[in-house]
């Protein structure tokens, strides 16, 4: 039996052609193999819908790459319940399935976490984008689905705009929930920093930006990555996000943006299949396969 499967999806399992994209997703998940080999721990990699994989014969699996999930949710969903009935999910299934849907946002706020203003506009309750402003004062904002990655459906709309999307938000919720939130004005120039974080403990942490003219920081649509030392506080509000949960995850990713006046407020929280850099700092490798172990004797 193998003790921990790392999953990806079936673009970047066995690929044909390396680019330097693909080449990051193997050294990552390399990085992460030598650390649970040296564990002492047997390791395989498969993609998550690999209709010929045993699950039975695997002691657990680990979410690495799976970044098609959302663009098949309804699948992901059946499967991510079949295979909890045959091995251990790490992170477990109650954490990925709370972390799929952006309203988790909703629950840290409750506990405690500041995050990014978000007004949560369910698919068959709709509320227009100008109601939604006149009720909170926003001159600019960004709308995304609750159900996403990679900035899928992600728009900034200016004040002027925003009459004349009502269009595009109405078709976009009537698929799907949505969120609205205020336009971050810092992003452009400041970024959104990135503190990864294994058993409730930081490691490290980057700084994604934008390209010139863009909002979205990741390289999907040109953003960039920077290295970045948060300081004392961020590390500190990084591990009580992680705290805030309902179950402490083995592994994530705390995104952070700031407000005019500085202050840092919770973009995202990503524990399914967070982009960790590992390779930026290959020392967290370490941590993240012990963290898999202790889990796997628990």
């Amino acid at each position: 039996m193998t003790d921990v499967t790392i999953l990806t999806d079936r673009r970047y399992y066995l690929p044909k052609k390396i680019t330097p994209y693909i080449r990051n997703i193997l050294d990552e998940s390399n990085l992460l193999k030598d650390a649970l080999e040296q564990c002492g721990l047997t390791v395989e990699r498969t993609y998550w819908d690999n209709p010929d994989y045993n699950w039975s014969q695997t002691r657990a699996v680990v979410f690495r790459t799976v970044w098609d999930y959302f663009e098949r949710i309804d699948e992901f969903r059946e499967w991510l319940v079949k295979v909890n009935s045959k091995t251990k999910l790490i992170n477990s299934l109650n954490l990925v399935e709370w972390n799929i849907d952006k309203h988790y946002l909703r629950d840290l706020k409750g506990n405690g976490i500041d995050i990014v203003p978000t007004v949560f506009v369910d698919s068959g309750s709709y509320r227009s984008l100008v109601n939604v402003c006149a009720e909170t004062g926003w001159k600019h904002i960004v709308i995304k689905p609750a159900v996403s990655g990679a900035a899928f459906h992600t728009y900034k709309i200016t004040k002027e705009e925003i009459p004349t999307r009502e269009t595009l938000f109405k078709k976009l919720v009537s698929e799907r929930d949505m969120l609205v939130q205020p336009f971050i004005s810092t992003i452009p120039d400041r970024g959104e920093a990135s503190l990864m974080v294994f058993n409730g403990e930081y490691t490290h942490a980057i700084l994604k930006k934008a390209k010139p003219g863009d909002f979205r920081v990741q390289d999907d649509f040109g953003g960039t990555v920077h290295p970045y030392t948060p300081t004392k506080s961020e590390i500190e509000f990084a591990n009580s996000v992680f705290a805030a949960c309902d179950e402490l995850p083995a592994y994530g990713r705390a995104d952070i943006v700031w407000d005019e006046a500085g202050n840092h407020l919770l973009s995202e929280l990503e524990i399914i299949e967070p982009e960790l850099w590992i390779r930026n700092h290959p020392p967290a490798a370490v941590p993240f396969a012990e963290g898999i172990k202790r889990r796997l004797e628990s």
